[in-house]
């Protein structure tokens, strides 16, 4: 897995700086049509428009999933579909489907009835205000229902483990970070050359 995403990571480096070089051999041939990179609206461009590139909602969404993922995993969950279930885990799994009931009994308030205030104005679920939080809603729910499930079976002692857990779900997706920013730059910078 390493390895696929070191050579993705290549691949990326090696078509940005391919494209750095097309930019400018395309812009002094074809005139205004394209772009360069290496032009002084180019550089300004590169350097003063990366934060503002990278700030996207897919960044925080695969922030939150990487945190639900690593909940999930240390909690235990996995592990009911492995071993025995023994009382304290029979009672951390009753718990946890009792409150997965009334997570999802809430979102259908905040979604199903007439007005309800996760619809549009026109009442559609999309676009709404449910569509653009429906990660963060997955995300929340794994988070908890893996936690009250860890605490109870036990597999969490505290909260420090919670913690615990939603950083190492970070750590292990950060390859999916890198990978982000250099996509995001590479997009952005064929938006720049020949379509913005």
């Amino acid at each position: 897995m390493k390895k696929a995403v070191g050579y993705i990571a290549l691949v990326l480096v090696l078509a940005l700086l391919a494209l750095v070089l097309v930019s400018w051999l395309l812009s002094a041939t074809t005139g205004d049509s394209v772009r360069s990179l290496l032009s002084s609206e180019g550089i300004r461009f590169f350097f003063g428009g990366f934060v503002g590139m990278l700030q996207t909602s897919q960044l925080i969404w695969l922030l939150l999933l990487a945190m639900a993922w690593g909940c999930l995993r240390s909690s235990g969950l996995f592990d009911i579909f492995s071993s025995p279930i023994d009382y304290r885990r029979r009672q951390a799994l009753l718990l946890l489907l009792g409150i997965l009931a009334v997570y999802v009994f809430v979102v259908a308030l905040l979604t199903m009835i007439p007005h309800a205030v996760l619809l549009s104005t026109t009442g559609r679920l999309w676009p709404s205000a449910f569509s653009r939080a429906l990660v963060p809603l997955v995300s929340f729910g794994i988070i908890l229902l893996s936690t009250v499930y860890g605490l109870v079976s036990r597999r969490f002692l505290s909260i420090a483990d919670v913690f615990q857990s939603l950083s190492d779900g970070i750590v292990a997706a950060a390859p999916l970070f890198v990978l982000y920013v250099l996509f995001v730059q590479l997009f952005e910078s064929l938006r720049f050359v020949f379509w913005a």
